[in-house]
């Protein structure tokens, strides 16, 4: 029976369309199943966990990136096995917790390795969003905007990928309208902070187009 109700924490699937995970059967103080820890520049090695936190939009769990080297291009990520995108919606409901250096987090799409990816931010910190390229390890900043990502509250972050173009929505209201071509294949999806942020995740979501 748990072998069956930790499955159906892992996805849920509508038809082939897409996939939720909520965490919420995972042990705590592990990295859940499926998901493959990885780290672009720094020296302290990133540290994703499940954790329970009441406020979680799906009760009871969360997944937490609480590592805090501050240096500032270290970028933790959490990967996703398993599915490989080209065109579609990614999104995850986050929750920055704190950080000296930095207070953000965000979503990785068409993942080749740890030094090559887009992701796309939400700071705490400055009240930023902004679309990174990672190529060959080097940090490329691509559309940024103002925008309030509070802290110690919960907001949805999703992006919208096809072809070169990219689009970059908080709480529904698109907030960038992006092009770059640096990555037009498909790749995996994640989850990333920066230097020493902790944040918290919940309901990642991925749907294929």
């Amino acid at each position: 029976m748990r072998q069956v109700l930790l499955l159906f924490s892992v996805t849920l699937f509508a038809s082939t369309t897409g996939r939720v995970i909520t965490f919420d059967s995972f042990a705590l103080g592990s990295t859940p199943p499926g998901w493959t820890v990885a780290i672009s520049k720094g020296k302290t090695p990133p540290r994703w966990e499940v954790r329970q936190d009441q406020t979680a939009p799906t009760q009871p769990y969360v997944l937490a990136q609480v590592s805090r080297d501050p240096s500032d291009d270290r970028f933790p990520l959490a990967i996703l096995e398993g599915v490989n995108l080209r065109d579609g919606d990614v999104s995850v409901r986050l929750k920055p917790i704190s950080g000296r250096e930095d207070e953000g987090g965000g979503l990785v799409w068409r993942y080749r390795d740890p030094n090559n990816y887009y992701l796309v931010r939400a700071n705490a910190m400055n009240k930023t969003v902004t679309v990174f390229r990672i190529q060959n390890g080097q940090r490329t900043a691509l559309p940024s905007v103002k925008h309030d990502i509070p802290l110690n509250a919960w907001s949805i972050l999703k992006v919208s990928a096809k072809g070169a173009r990219f689009q970059v929505y908080v709480d529904h209201r698109r907030v960038i309208d992006g092009q770059d071509a640096a990555y037009t294949g498909a790749g995996k999806v994640g989850l990333c902070t920066i230097a020493d942020s902790v944040m918290y995740f919940d309901d990642f979501r991925v749907y294929p187009r």
